[in-house]
């Protein structure tokens, strides 16, 4: 109503502006506020934008659609990586072939090399075809393929993936950096907030030692350096943590 009386002093843009929801409301009335984003709101129909975003194997737009650069422009001056044959086809043992018969070519003249061009020798590498043969249709791999939805963007190349890695179990590396003794049944350092506050909410179900599990053997409760914090007050199969997170 305040558009439509003041249509002459205000604009359609500050017009758009008052008339449009917030983040917070458009939270409130969508089923997945955990995919709303700021510019979301913008759009014609916010919830209708909101449901489609949280649809079962719906794909984002890729994100690099709100930047102001050019798409890999950050990728200038980076030294490509040299390409490596797959481990099917290195096993051939084509390299070492190749890489005499360079060899040889280096140390011909130029006057050798012109007429090598114009006359070429045949049979110069000598492979077995039957080893190509077995490599390409019959120890042949499957490349990495990306996953459904799986998009391109800046630095995914260097990211660390963590497959190997699992919740709850502490590495060498990561003791050696907490300053924990190796082969010591010590604490962690998280346990202590972890018995006042709760498992992680990502891992609600996890078996957690000093928390929800039993401590490992030879080790002892309290505070002391090394201790494992509070013993439970009822028995591990009957205790049940808060999963909520304290803000």
């Amino acid at each position: 109503e305040m558009c439509i009386r003041d249509r002459a002093k205000m604009s359609k843009r500050k017009c758009k502006e008052l008339t449009r929801m917030s983040i917070a409301q458009l939270k409130q009335l969508v089923k997945r506020p955990d995919s709303v984003e700021t510019w979301d709101v913008t759009a014609q129909d916010p919830t209708l934008l909101i449901h489609l975003k949280g649809y079962k194997n719906s794909v984002g737009v890729p994100r690099h659609w709100c930047m102001k650069r050019k798409y890999l422009q950050g990728k200038r001056g980076i030294d490509r990586a040299q390409f490596q044959l797959p481990e099917f086809i290195a096993r051939t043992g084509i390299t070492e072939i190749r890489s005499t018969s360079q060899n040889k070519e280096g140390d011909m003249s130029l006057k050798q090399q012109q007429r090598a061009k114009m006359a070429p020798k045949m049979g110069k590498m000598d492979i077995d075809y039957q080893v190509l043969h077995d490599a390409f249709f019959r120890y042949q791999e499957k490349p990495k393929m990306s996953g459904m939805g799986d998009l391109y963007y800046e630095g995914k190349e260097f990211e660390i993936h963590l497959r190997e890695k699992r919740p709850g179990q502490v590495s060498a590396e990561l003791r050696g950096a907490l300053g924990m003794p190796e082969g010591s049944v010590a604490a962690p350092p998280w346990l202590i907030n972890m018995q006042r506050y709760g498992p992680p909410p990502s891992w609600p179900n996890l078996k957690i030692p000093g928390l929800n599990a039993p401590i490992p053997h030879g080790a002892n409760y309290g505070y002391h350096p090394g201790g494992w914090g509070k013993p439970p007050a009822v028995s591990y199969t009957h205790l049940t943590l808060p999963t909520k997170r304290i803000v």
